[in-house]
């Protein structure tokens, strides 16, 4: 952008044109939002932009509704006599010390939880200072949606390279076979995969190769593929083991220059030789001459790459499937090489991808502490999030009194989120952050909103390490907040984090907090933090942006490198910077203790057994996946009237055969049931989907009594997590088995 471009921007709160980075899922879109009377006229994407060029999807043109939405809470609420009521930051912060003080004062802060949802990823101030509440107040466990979405990968990366969030993406813009298990980037863009226009990008692998996708369900992604591979679900693994044995039998393997990096070949290849594709063809459902070819296509291809994702990781082997897609990757030669699934070189690192003390050398030190009510094992510093509920309910010694919750939504997300729903109301206290009065937040005492997104700054942070370049795009706040008093999240949280450690909400001392915690992240790259803010005028995430961005990979480090990057620089690029696509990292991005890449963890290996037996155990009648859909996130944009628009997406997907066995068409309702529960839900009958198998989104059940989500209460859905046992899981990671659930289907009697 030219000097004269970039004069033609508005300032904060004016009228005019704004470039702004889309903080809603991981392709990081530039935006180009005008406003026009205070108020968003139009969004498009921004083709200056260095990163996304232009690309746009649905959910990014609609912030203007987000912002404007008039069920977005703008004042603090406190409950008094079942109602709610708007008072003052400070009598906000006073009620939060009345009613958190006394539980701790009585129980201990062990009585006290937090659940921290997924936008914190998105988030300026979530991102940053997040760290502070869960490693600062004192809080032992807090629960996540990461048990039931990508824990099996923290831990598979932990095991094999030492570090929890190390984790390969492919370099889909460089590579010829792409092969996609258990992802629907034409609906998520990218999931720990961040790259712009990915639809894009594999219409362009098809003009000169080719895109094979392995899903029970023909996606949109799988639509525009050159093959669809209908697959059992949960039984990846057991390909991916198939795949294995047929490279070591056929002698295809070739590690290239990875070689001296790897330890476990051979106890990888004595594990692959009892699983020939004979083995798993009739439980997978696919064929063992296709299996065979499968993994001679990969090992014939210079530039290919196996991408596995959420529904490789929510499932009853979650850990083996991801771990696998790493080995097969590993084995052909497609790993840390162009093409294949690389490192990405973060250009800002991140609090959250530092090494859990006492875990760094790939150790598998786990169940340091179980569960009081179930006795579910700790796995990298989490338990299943379906414990919440119980650990809630259950009186005793230990019981969960109070609950924080920080930008979600667990009634509608999480495993069994109904008996949450139900344990919610038996808390001493619970407080939320959150902008919706939301099927969670209904139920607490104190919600502290947050500004609007486009009342923040924004600039990512754990998603650049899933970029397949290495980036970094500042954006100013669109607007002023709107009350000029309202703290920003990181201070709310900062706050919390104070009361929590026996000081009063309203008297914490957010500068002398905020210091040490700027302090501490400095020393954890060698500097010392009290002389280093001596160039700062303010604190705050911005603040620790300019410390992590002068510390990367590019950085200026405080002046030992002139050129480098710095926070002013990075502002005075208002279309972001670009420092190229990934490079190979091997062998210093590894953390293990003699810099190896593990190929065949113990830990791993454990669990082979169980999925030998699921070879064994007789097929289910009807299994139900899950689902996503581009004009949805979860249940984050269910309140956003443009995305809302459109036919009824919150459907239960039946193969025709299956239907007619049944004897249900499209627009009947039926009941679905599992061992977890049952709900109702319309049928749409398609044969987009493997016989033996049914999907529903997620994100769906809104229309509770005390919420205020207009437009989502008027097209509530139901919620398919009730059918979600809370303790199907992933063993060895704890994850939530979310796809593969058995169910029965039937014509609904209510």
């Amino acid at each position: 952008m030219t000097l004269a471009q970039t004069n033609l921007l508005a300032g904060v709160g004016e009228d005019g044109r704004h470039l702004y980075t889309c903080p809603l899922c991981e392709a990081m879109c530039g935006l180009e939002i005008h406003v026009d009377g205070g108020r968003v006229s139009s969004i498009r994407g921004n083709r200056d932009d260095t990163w996304s060029r232009g690309h746009i999807c649905p959910k990014g043109a609609t912030l203007g509704a987000v912002h404007e939405d008039p069920d977005r809470i703008r004042r603090p609420l406190i409950k008094v006599d079942g109602q709610w009521r708007e008072v003052s930051w400070d009598a906000a912060f006073r009620r939060c010390t009345e009613l958190l003080a006394p539980v701790i004062e009585r129980y201990g802060i062990g009585a006290v939880t937090c659940y921290t949802g997924n936008p914190l990823a998105h988030s300026f101030s979530l991102g940053r200072y997040t760290g502070v509440l869960l490693g600062m107040s004192g809080i032992p466990l807090s629960y996540s949606p990461g048990t039931v979405d990508q824990w099996p990968k923290n831990l598979s990366s932990h095991l094999m390279y030492g570090g929890w969030w190390t984790f390969p993406v492919p370099d889909i813009e460089r590579t010829d076979l792409l092969i996609v298990m258990g992802a629907n980037p034409a609906a998520s863009q990218g999931s720990l995969l961040a790259a712009p226009d990915v639809m894009g990008i594999i219409d362009a692998i098809r003009k000169r190769g080719r895109v094979i996708v392995v899903d029970p369900v023909r996606t949109a992604t799988a639509a525009r593929a050159d093959e669809w591979l209908p697959i059992t679900p949960g039984t990846d693994a057991a390909l991916l083991l198939a795949v294995s044995h047929t490279l070591f039998a056929e002698d295809l393997v070739d590690l290239g220059a990875l070689a001296p990096h790897i330890d476990g070949l051979d106890r990888l290849r004595a594990v692959t030789a009892d699983w020939p594709p004979e083995r798993v063809a009739d439980v997978t459902g696919i064929d063992a001459e296709r299996i065979r070819a499968l993994a001679r296509e990969l090992a014939g291809t210079q530039r290919a790459v196996v991408y596995g994702r959420i529904g490789l990781c929510n499932q009853e082997f979650g850990s083996l499937a991801s771990w696998l897609v790493d080995v097969v990757n590993i084995l052909t030669g497609h790993f840390d090489t162009v093409g294949g699934a690389m490192f990405p070189l973060a250009a800002a690192w991140s609090v959250t991808v530092q090494p859990i003390p006492g875990l760094e050398d790939g150790a598998p030190e786990f169940g340091r502490f179980r569960t009081r009510v179930r006795g579910a094992k700790e796995v990298l510093g989490q338990v299943p999030v379906s414990c919440l509920a119980e650990e809630i309910a259950t009186p005793g010694e230990g019981q969960i009194k109070a609950l924080i919750t920080v930008a979600g939504n667990p009634v509608l997300s999480t495993p069994a989120g109904h008996l949450l729903d139900e344990a919610l109301p038996k808390l001493d206290a619970m407080i939320a952050v959150d902008l919706w009065l939301n099927e969670t937040t209904r139920h607490a005492d104190v919600i502290l909103p947050a500004p609007s997104p486009l009342e923040q700054p924004h600039h990512d942070d754990l998603i650049l390490n899933f970029a397949i370049n290495s980036i970094a795009n500042y954006s100013a706040p669109v607007f002023e907040p709107e009350d000029p008093d309202r703290p920003q999240e990181w201070e709310i949280l900062i706050r919390l984090t104070g009361l929590c450690t026996g000081t009063p909400a309203e008297d914490v001392d957010v500068a002398a907090i905020d210091d040490g915690f700027f302090d501490y992240m400095a020393f954890t790259q060698g500097l010392d933090g009290a002389e280093l803010r001596k160039h700062y005028t303010r604190g705050g995430p911005e603040r620790i942006l300019d410390l992590t961005l002068r510390t990367g990979p590019f950085g200026d480090r405080y002046g030992e490198h002139p050129d480098g990057l710095t926070l002013d620089k990075l502002k005075a690029q208002p279309n972001g910077v670009n420092f190229g696509p990934m490079v190979p990292r091997i062998p210093e991005v590894l953390g293990t203790a003699d810099k190896k890449i593990r190929l065949a963890p113990q830990y791993l290996l454990d669990d082979v057994p169980r999925l030998a037996a699921r070879l064994n155990r007789a097929p289910d009648e009807l299994v139900l996946v899950s689902r996503r859909h581009l004009r949805s996130n979860n249940s984050w944009l269910h309140n956003v009237g443009p995305l809302m628009k459109g036919r009824d997406r919150c459907t239960l997907l039946m193969h025709p055969d299956d239907a007619a066995r049944r004897g249900v068409a499209t627009g009947d309702v039926v009941a679905v049931a599992s061992a977890g529960g049952c709900i109702d839900v319309p049928v749409e009958v398609t044969d987009a989907i493997k016989p033996g198998v049914v999907s529903m989104p997620h994100g769906w059940g809104h229309g509770k009594p005390g919420t205020r989500l207009s437009v989502a209460n008027a097209s509530p859905g139901v919620n398919t997590n009730v059918l979600s046992p809370p303790t199907f899981l992933d063993e060895p990671s704890g994850n939530g088995a979310l796809n593969g659930i058995p169910v029965t289907v039937s014509p609904s009697t209510t």
